[in-house]
């Protein structure tokens, strides 16, 4: 097949599906390839090729050196972050399936995507469409109770990204006024779990936790349903324990009983250290 014949065919090829293309072209054991390689691996045509490696270059998916393309830090980022999702779900679906079990209602497992929070796993019925969620899909943080689980054990510049967006009315029973919404993240430290009562739609009802251990907030733990508002209390203390287990899992155990010495823990990895360490990413062949 020539180079030509990938764009020959009666449909031709979108400008993400070259990309894809072109990207692909670096999941061989060689780290750097040429133009000519991508194009060789790719079968796209070398113009093609060569402007679309340009732009992937500008955005940090690549890199180039001389002749050399290579994968881009932007690439080792996005990985990471999907591998530690992955991660994340993987350790937390056991738990998710027993407080479904245990309460009945729907769970959720979400993120903090800037001033959004995105469902990685939702557990229930698969004709509940009482809740509008999907796997994937996204909320606004501030008016959902994973977000302001979240946001009330995060970076208060976070807080501030959320705020400065606008706390738009969902529902009558949105918090819009900033002080009211700050003072919502400050009863759910206190408390350690967050509430929505229909802040995002009408009838739905939700209770939060936020996964951490004695720092900031990695994710939530959530369980939601139409008018189980009564059952929120006696449902909060069993997302908190959901969120432990679920830390327990990756992590293992946390603090040891009172009057257990504890083991010396590692010392934090210095912020030189890390930078030293990304430097010789970037420079790295495998990079």
């Amino acid at each position: 097949m020539s180079a030509h014949a990938v764009e020959a065919g009666s449909t031709p090829l979108s400008l993400l599906e070259k990309a894809a293309k072109a990207l692909s072209a670096f999941q061989g054991s060689r780290p750097r390839l040429t133009l000519t390689e991508v194009v060789h691996r790719s079968g796209l045509p070398r113009s093609s090729a060569h402007r679309i490696l340009d732009q992937l270059v500008q955005l940090g998916w690549l890199e180039r050196e001389g002749r050399d393309y290579r994968l881009g830090m932007r690439m080792l980022e996005l990985g990471a972050l999907a591998s530690h999702h992955n991660r994340l779900r993987q350790a937390a679906l056991p738990h998710l399936h027993a407080l479904h079990e245990s309460t009945g209602h729907l769970v959720h497992l979400t993120v903090l995507d800037g001033t959004e929070v995105v469902y990685l796993e939702r557990i229930g019925r698969s004709d509940d469409a009482s809740v509008p969620s999907r796997v994937g899909g996204r909320q606004p943080a501030y008016c959902t109770a994973s977000g302001k689980a979240i946001l009330a054990f995060g970076d208060a510049a976070q807080v501030d990204q959320v705020i400065r967006q606008g706390l738009r009315a969902r529902t009558p029973r949105t918090l819009t006024r900033p002080e009211f919404f700050r003072s919502e993240l400050r009863r759910a430290r206190e408390r350690g779990v967050a509430f929505d009562y229909e802040e995002s739609y009408r009838g739905v009802f939700c209770v939060a936790a936020p996964l951490r251990g004695s720092g900031r907030a990695i994710a939530a733990v959530s369980v939601c349903g139409n008018g189980v508002h009564r059952e929120l209390e006696r449902i909060a203390p069993m997302v908190a324990g959901c969120t432990r287990l679920v830390w327990q899992s990756m992590f293992g155990p946390g603090r040891p009983p009172r009057g257990q010495e504890p083991e010396a823990a590692e010392p934090p990895v210095p912020r030189e250290s890390m930078d030293d360490m990304m430097s010789w990413l970037r420079s790295s062949d495998w990079m």
